[in-house]
């Protein structure tokens, strides 16, 4: 069997390196892209703004304690996905076997290539060089025999840099690495195995298979597989659109649910868009409630046919608001949108089943 040629290709703090791009007064500065408002959220942080410890998904409110003279820009995502498009180009010179994470990274599968570049690590040197000279952005890479391995070696010479990974050096590369480290191996997880005294990949691998499943149920199997470097999962080109969502932070918390509907409604009719864009029609509708204390909960409904109108979400997701009593005050509300009607795949085409990572998506691209 011919081993895999695995590239991973991530942007270098992509969102507020775009920034600094076409702003020269940013350079050099701390920049925090979003997070500005009282209840923003930092989409994405410069270098320099890391430094102090600020990072994405983090409160703006503590970014500005971690680090006083930050400077908040708002995002320009149409920007982004300008930048974006223009390094998927460069991508599709080499392979046509391309699975785009995000605006700023992607697996690219070498094995076969339109160069007829034996070296996958000459590969993702040529792509960062061009990615460079397009946008003046510098780009990082993991190289290795699956997307597993590939996705942690790019951030291991971050920024600006690649790590290559050749198959003999796999178990020695994963065993020395701390648990936390191994993609898909969440916060919560990570805890779960710091009981069981794993804390790198060689304490992960000296676990049995029955052992992982006893403590991790059907992750178990996974855990295994990756401490030994093994996974399946081909680069995807084409990846189905499993959920559509919208959601809104409140600048004040507040915990009358008549004052909730307004922006509900808004909510069901940006979601709408977003699926009419897709030109897709949705069964299942999802109300999403976050707590003043930060506990999430959601409530579901799953319709008997397809809909694609608000006029039609709206009154579930107000049933869904009033179906029971709310905790206490509420800080964000979502409407999301899944189970749709995708063309039927025809049985003649392979059908790959991909292991599964415990992070978080978001409808169109994750915010990073």
């Amino acid at each position: 069997m011919l081993e895999r040629k695995i590239i991973h290709i991530d942007m270098d703090a992509f969102f507020a390196s775009v920034e600094q791009l076409d702003n020269p007064y940013l350079r050099g500065k701390p920049i925090a892209v979003g997070g500005g408002e009282a209840r923003g959220v930092v989409c994405a942080a410069s270098y320099e703004a890391r430094h102090y410890g600020v990072r994405s998904a983090m409160a703006g409110k503590i970014a500005k304690e971690l680090c006083p003279h930050i400077i908040f820009i708002k995002p320009r995502f149409d920007r982004y996905r300008e930048i974006s498009l223009l390094i998927r180009e460069i991508f599709f010179e080499y392979t046509d076997l391309v699975e785009t994470l995000s605006l700023d990274e992607a697996y690219l599968d070498v094995t076969t290539n339109k160069k007829n570049i034996r070296s996958a690590t000459l590969i993702a040197q040529q792509i960062r060089q061009r990615i460079l000279e397009r946008t003046g952005l510098t780009a990082s890479a993991g190289i290795s025999v699956n997307k597993f391995v590939a996705k942690i070696a790019s951030d291991y010479n971050k920024p600006n840099g690649q790590k290559t990974v050749p198959p003999d050096e796999v178990l020695s590369f994963l065993e020395n690495l701390d648990i936390k480290k191994f993609y898909g191996i969440g916060k919560v997880t990570t805890q779960k195995m710091h009981q069981k005294g794993i804390f790198t990949g060689a304490d992960l691998r000296a676990k049995s298979l029955e052992e992982l499943q006893t403590y991790f149920g059907n992750s178990g199997t996974y855990f295994y597989q990756i401490a030994r470097g093994i996974h399946l999962s081909p680069v995807q080109p084409f990846r189905l659109t499993k959920s559509i969502g919208v959601e809104h932070t409140f600048e004040e918390d507040i915990s009358n649910k008549n004052d909730m509907l307004a922006p509900l409604k808004e909510l069901c009719e940006e979601v709408i868009l977003r699926l009419e864009k897709k030109k897709l029609l949705a069964k299942t509708i999802t109300l999403k409630i976050k707590y003043r204390d930060f506990k999430l909960q959601t409530r579901s409904r799953t319709l008997n046919e397809f809909v694609g109108k608000s006029s039609v979400i709206y009154p579930v997701i107000q049933d869904l608001l009033y179906q029971e009593e709310l905790r206490e005050s509420v800080r964000l509300l979502g409407v999301t949108l899944s189970n749709f009607n995708h063309p039927k795949e025809k049985s003649s085409q392979p059908k790959w089943v991909q292991l599964s990572f415990d992070f978080p998506l978001w409808e169109e691209y994750p915010v990073r």
